[in-house]
């Protein structure tokens, strides 16, 4: 049986990058799709107002009770505001554990082949070939 030259070393490691560049992208898909299904919900002005934010911090729903009439103009100005910035804070930080979890799972990701590697492997084929 014949031991393991360079170049097999130089194509596992290359498959290995390439299994783990796939792992990568697939977690990043994930990643987009979970951050797409995210969202934030907050009340305002005693659950008289309710808002709903998606991962990218869009409003997709604001609901006002009846009963929200009686208030101030100004009070359920500020409550509006202040359920709209909750549901977007909420939603944001969902969106960023799901993005600090795709970065962890890239973290692993090996060193590519730098150009000294490569100059000494062809340096290497030069002098087999003497």
């Amino acid at each position: 049986m014949s031991s393991p030259t360079p170049w097999t070393d130089d194509l596992e490691h290359l498959e290995r990058i390439i299994r783990q560049t796939e792992e990568v992208m697939r977690g990043l898909r994930q990643a987009q799709a979970a951050i797409g299904q995210v969202t934030g919900e907050a009340e305002g002005a005693g659950g008289l107002v309710r808002v709903v934010s998606d991962g990218r911090g869009r409003l997709t729903d604001v609901r006002f009770d009846p009963r929200v009439m009686r208030l101030d103009p100004g009070e359920l100005g500020r409550e509006a505001l202040r359920a709209i910035r909750d549901a977007q804070e909420s939603a944001v930080r969902a969106s960023e554990e799901i993005i600090e979890h795709a970065r962890e799972r890239a973290a692993g990701f090996p060193e590519p082949l730098d150009e000294r590697f490569v100059r000494r492997r062809v340096e290497q084929a030069a002098r087999e070939i003497e």
